[in-house]
C-alpha cells in the first residue's frame, strides 16, 4: 500500500506535534509544508523531510499527489482552508476550534457532506488513554446516567499574547483556546447531548499582566505585550435537552494561588475524575469505592494523545474506522462556545 502524502499548513508551535506524530506513522510521507513565514516553512521541511515548500496554501492544495492535510493555522483561517482543502479532494485534520462562528461551522459541514472526505477536528483529549479507559466504564453503564459535570482550566499567569490575544485572529481568549478542550471532553463523555440553554460570563480585568516578574509562561512566537483584545477569564452554566448540566470556568490570567485543571463527571450510579488524574467513584454492596485504574499514565499524556489522534486520522482515511471527532461535533461545540460569548455580551441566558 502506498504511503499517504501529507501537507501541513501552518508551521507554528502546534504543528510540531503533528510533524512528530506523522513521522512516527509508517503509512505517511510528510510531503509539503506551507507557512506565511517562508523561512519557518523551510526549517520544518528540512527537519521532517518535506520536498515541497509554499507560502500560499492554495498552491499546496493544487498538488494532485497530496492526499491529506493538517491545518495548524490561526483560528480565523480554519474554515476557509478546510473548505478549500475538501473541495480540492483532500482529507482534513483541522486544529481546534473548528472555526470562529456557527455559520462557518455549517459551511464546513456542507463541504464535508458534498465531497465525502474525512474531516477530523483536533479534539485531542478524546484520544487520550485516560479518556478511552473512562469511556469504557461509561459505555458499560458503571456511572449510570451522567447528569452533571464540572470543568476547570485556570491559569494564574498564562496569556500567550500574539495571535492568541488578538480576537480577530483567535476568535476569543481562554474560552476558545482552553475551554474548548474541557467543554468538549465533558460533552463527549456525557454522550454528546443537545444544548438547550447557556448562561455565561466573560471578564476583561487584568489584561496580559506583562508587568508580573519572576514567573515564566508560554509566549506565542509573535508575542506583543501591547496587544490584548481577548477576555481574561470566562465561566458558564450549560444546560442540555436531556436535563444534564455542565459548569465550566477558564482563564488565561487570574489572581489564583496556582494553576488548576479539573474535569469531573457525576452519574446516578457512580462518578469520575478525568483530570488531574483518572479516578472512579463507584458503589458496590452499599459501599462507596474510590477506585484508581492501574495504568501507566493517569493524566493526559500530551505526546501520546497527539500520536493516537494522528494514527486515528490515518486509519479513518483508510476506512478502518470512523473519525472520533467529526464535523458534526465541531458544529455543536461552536454553538456552545458562541453561546457563552453571546450570553456574556447580552448579560442574559441564551436558548437554542
Amino acid at each position: 500500500m502506498k504511503k499517504l502524502k501529507i501537507g501541513v499548513i501552518g508551521a507554528g508551535s502546534i504543528s510540531e506535534v503533528h510533524f512528530k506524530a506523522y513521522m512516527n506513522n509508517p503509512e505517511v510521507e510528510i510531503y509539503a509544508v506551507c507557512d506565511l513565514n517562508e523561512q519557518r516553512a523551510k526549517e520544518k521541511a528540512g527537519t521532517y523531510g518535506a520536498s515541497k515548500i509554499f507560502i500560499d496554501y492554495r498552491e499546496l492544495l493544487a498538488l494532485p499527489e497530496i492526499d491529506a492535510v493538517s491545518i495548524c493555522t490561526w483560528n480565523n483561517s480554519h474554515a476557509e482552508i478546510s473548505i478549500a482543502a475538501l473541495n480540492a479532494g483532500k482529507h482534513v485534520l483541522v486544529e481546534k476550534p473548528l472555526c470562529q462562528t456557527v455559520e462557518q461551522a455549517l459551511q464546513v459541514e456542507e463541504a464535508v457532506n458534498k465531497n465525502g472526505k474525512v474531516l477530523q477536528i483536533g479534539f485531542v483529549r478524546r484520544y487520550g488513554t485516560n479518556t478511552q479507559i473512562l469511556k469504557q466504564f461509561i459505555d458499560d453503564g458503571q456511572l449510570g446516567e451522567i447528569y452533571y459535570a464540572k470543568a476547570t482550566c485556570l491559569r494564574r499567569l498564562g496569556n500567550p499574547g500574539g495571535w492568541f490575544a488578538d480576537k480577530e485572529r483567535s476568535g476569543g481568549g481562554p474560552l476558545i483556546d482552553l475551554g474548548v478542550h474541557v467543554i468538549d471532553i465533558c460533552w463527549y463523555l456525557m454522550g454528546k447531548p443537545k444544548v438547550k440553554s447557556i448562561s455565561g460570563n466573560t471578564y476583561n480585568k487584568l489584561g496580559n499582566r506583562s508587568n508580573v516578574k519572576n514567573l515564566s509562561f508560554y509566549k506565542a512566537a509573535d508575542y506583543n505585550a501591547d496587544l490584548n483584545t481577548v477576555e481574561d477569564c470566562a465561566n458558564a452554566l450549560i444546560r442540555f435537552e436531556n436535563g444534564a448540566s455542565l459548569m465550566v470556568d477558564v482563564s488565561f490570567t487570574l489572581h489564583a494561588k496556582e494553576d488548576e485543571l479539573n474535569v469531573k463527571l457525576y452519574g446516578d450510579k457512580g462518578g469520575a475524575e478525568l483530570e488531574p488524574n483518572l479516578a472512579l467513584v463507584l458503589e458496590k454492596y452499599d459501599t462507596i469505592l474510590n477506585a484508581t485504574p492501574q495504568v501507566d499514565n493517569l493524566s493526559f499524556d500530551f505526546a501520546k494523545g497527539f500520536q493516537n489522534e494522528i494514527n486515528h486520522y490515518i486509519d479513518s482515511i483508510f476506512c478502518r474506522t470512523e473519525t472520533r471527532s467529526p464535523v458534526a461535533d465541531g458544529v455543536e461545540i461552536m454553538k456552545i462556545l458562541c453561546g457563552i460569548y453571546e450570553s456574556a455580551e447580552k448579560g442574559c441566558e441564551v436558548r437554542f
